[in-house]
């Protein structure tokens, strides 16, 4: 019994291990290591359900906003390798990547797989939405990857735009911006990050 208890966790583990390196974490991070005394403002319970992981199970979204080096992408990944260790199928994935990654397809002729390369996890992580412009072209692949997970997997996002200034992001297109608005939001928890980059703390005269 001991013998078939160990091959089981040894089989767990590896199919723990192959979720986090299919997932194309940049680094792995966990919630314990954030230091949720440095954000001026943060919703610390709210950060912690989250790592129920019953959004997923509810197909919603968790949307990070917040300014540059305060810790969104480190949320952000911590729930991923959470939701890895929990046995759920995730892809991380730079916002500007996916775009570059779908334009490229979309040009070799094969737009379709590329798709379901985001659409099939459980879980999508698309991190620095808005730190780049996106072209028009770019947005509606973007919308389209949105659009077919929509009710059908979990997305986080993390931002530097609060929703207002979502149209900049896409090529001002206030349409389009209200419509992928229309889908993140509608099952979604909004965590609201404030304070000074955390990663400039050492710079930062007291």
């Amino acid at each position: 019994a001991r013998l078939i208890e160990g091959e089981a966790a040894l089989r767990q583990d590896r199919a723990c291990q192959r979720r986090i390196k299919n997932a194309r974490f940049p680094v792995l991070k966990t919630l314990q290591q954030f230091d949720f005394t440095w954000p001026t403002k943060i919703n610390r319970m709210a950060v912690q359900n989250l790592f129920r992981l019953k959004f997923i199970e509810d197909q919603a979204n968790a949307i990070l906003i917040g300014g540059v080096g305060l810790g969104k992408t480190h949320l952000a990944t911590a729930l991923g390798l959470a939701a890895c260790h929990a046995g759920i199928g995730v892809r991380f994935a730079v916002a500007i990547d996916i775009i570059n990654s779908l334009l490229a397809a979309q040009k070799a002729g094969r737009l379709a797989k590329a798709i379901k390369d985001y659409t099939r996890p459980r879980l999508l992580i698309i991190d620095e939405l808005g730190y780049l412009p996106i072209d028009q072209r770019g947005a509606n692949l973007l919308f389209q990857i949105i659009s077919q997970r929509y009710e059908r997997g979990s997305t986080v996002l993390t931002t530097n735009k609060a929703y207002k200034h979502w149209p900049s992001i896409f090529n001002n297109d206030s349409t389009l911006a209200s419509a992928i608005l229309d889908r993140v939001l509608h099952h979604a928890e909004t965590i609201v990050i404030e304070g000074k980059s955390y990663r400039m703390k050492d710079r930062i005269e007291p």
